[in-house]
């Protein structure tokens, strides 16, 4: 009798939110330390959370890893525009449910640079690749936005605009996690949230000035 089917989930056609992607995640990371997912198992799953439209999608993904019994992620209520004087441009999507972006690179690499819109989640994913995020430029869709990034034997660097901050929620394992924003962040100004796992790899950053100025020193040293 414990192994019947579960009854469907009246919910399982609802948009899944960011917040309930990043709760299958968490879980999803806990599984990969724990050794209970491998890391190809982890991969996979890990795409497909970050594809999910619905809680639907998302509910079999760690149906064999949580708790039978356990609660589904509900959506979170919408979160209003607020208006701002932020020095670093900041637009308001249409829809926030839909402003999120994945990029992959699976033995290569993937670059966002200039004019480009920073989406208030982006799922930046790299095995044996890396990852070049340069926000110098780009327009922000939310006050804070959040970056996912799983780095395994790869990298990703992050650059974010003069009076961004910076938040590390991520974990390093045999790896390095640590992305450092400006050192005079502008209280207007968009706060980029980094959260992920760094396993074998490095998530890194910095601002635009100091990345200038080290391309700038580096440049001066090779004219010698």
């Amino acid at each position: 009798m414990e192994n019947l089917p579960d009854r469907q989930n009246p919910h399982a056609r609802l948009r899944a939110s960011d917040t309930d992607r990043d709760q299958v995640v968490d879980v999803l990371r806990d599984a990969l330390m724990s050794g209970r997912l491998s890391q190809d198992e982890h991969a996979e799953r890990l795409e497909q959370t970050l594809q999910a439209k619905t809680l639907g999608e998302l509910e079999p993904i760690t149906s064999d890893l949580v708790i039978p019994g356990g609660t589904t992620p509900l959506p979170t209520p919408m979160a209003q525009p607020a208006t701002s004087n932020s020095p670093v441009p900041i637009e308001e999507p249409a829809n926030p449910q839909d402003s999120f972006d994945t990029m992959l690179a699976i033995f290569g690499g993937g670059e966002r640079t200039g004019r480009w819109r920073v989406k208030r989640r982006t799922n930046a994913v790299a095995v044996f690749g890396g990852h070049d995020l340069d926000m110098t430029d780009a327009v922000f869709e939310g006050r804070e936005v959040t970056v996912w990034a799983f780095a395994v034997f790869g990298g990703i660097d992050i650059t974010v605009p003069e009076g961004v901050s910076v938040r590390n929620e991520g974990v390093g394992v045999f790896g390095g996690f640590g992305a450092r924003g400006s050192d005079n962040p502008h209280p207007d100004a968009p706060v980029v949230v980094v959260k992920g796992l760094a396993l074998f790899g490095g998530v890194g950053g910095q601002s635009s000035a100091k990345r200038h100025k080290k391309r700038f020193k580096n440049h001066g040293e090779l004219g010698h």
